[in-house]
């Protein structure tokens, strides 16, 4: 089997996708494919199977079966680390964000920029670090008044958008996000689909959402897979389908 795929235009493809824990079969003979740029939402009940396929994405899984390729060369994440280094990051629902740190520090988390040192002795370069990730956030359109802030004291759609630009900020190349407006109130979701529009249109990452508020999805999805009982049952275009009939097909389980 080659170790190259021909769509250039897709970051991401899994193929014919398998994973099974004991006698329960999560994921079976799964295929999706995300392009460049592209905002792709992934749909279904509990149980469909949505998890673990980004966590085989994203390198917490291995797949029993099936291929990944990225950017067309085949590839096996072994770890999340491994994932990340290839430029796919993944955001849970806990953020994963330092709530005594400040917005910034949050942003460098793990990248700090450092002073000259001596092998001994490293200084954080804050000043530096702190008008990169201003200047980063104005270009991402994130209103944060005071960047010097504690991360606990920020609402929870800047929290959400500070892990997004956190994932996005080192040159991500795809972004997966779980459930990014759960436990959002009506003005901090808007903030956050802004956020998603603002970063479909810079074409540099390829964004997959797993949701289960299909309005949400559906207002900034370019393309929608639903899951059912570990299998792809549908795909949609996200601007020719409705809430209605996604529900329909995840309710009977048939396109």
């Amino acid at each position: 089997m080659s170790d190259t795929v021909g769509d250039e235009t897709a970051v991401v493809k899994m193929e014919g996708i398998g994973k099974n824990f004991g006698a329960i079969k999560a994921l079976d003979d799964v295929t999706i494919t995300l392009h460049h740029g592209e905002v792709l939402g992934i749909v279904g009940d509990n149980g469909a199977g949505k998890s673990t396929l980004i966590k085989i994405l994203s390198g917490v899984y291995q797949p029993d079966k099936g291929d990944i390729y990225f950017e067309g060369n085949k590839v096996k994440f072994n770890s999340p680390i491994e994932a990340r280094k290839m430029g796919i990051e993944t955001i849970y629902q806990d953020l994963a964000l330092i709530d005594d740190l400040s917005v910034y520090h949050n942003i460098f988390l793990a990248k700090e920029q450092f002073l000259n040192a001596t092998p001994v002795v490293r200084f954080l370069d804050n000043k530096r670090m702190k008008t990169s990730a201003a200047r980063f956030l104005t270009d991402l359109k994130i209103d944060i008044p005071e960047i010097d802030a504690k991360v606990r004291l920020l609402s929870g759609g800047q929290r959400q958008a500070i892990a997004i630009a956190r994932s996005v900020f080192f040159s991500a190349k795809v972004l997966i996000m779980d459930e990014p407006t759960a436990a959002l109130g009506v003005v901090e979701t808007k903030r956050v689909l802004d956020l998603i529009e603002n970063l479909k249109k810079r074409k540099d990452v390829g964004i997959i959402i797993i949701a289960h508020n299909l309005a949400h999805v559906l207002s900034v999805v370019e393309r929608l897979v639903i899951l059912s009982r570990g299998r792809v049952i549908a795909e949609r275009e996200g601007k020719e389908t409705s809430i209605e009939d996604v529900t329909r097909i995840i309710s009977t389980g048939a396109a």
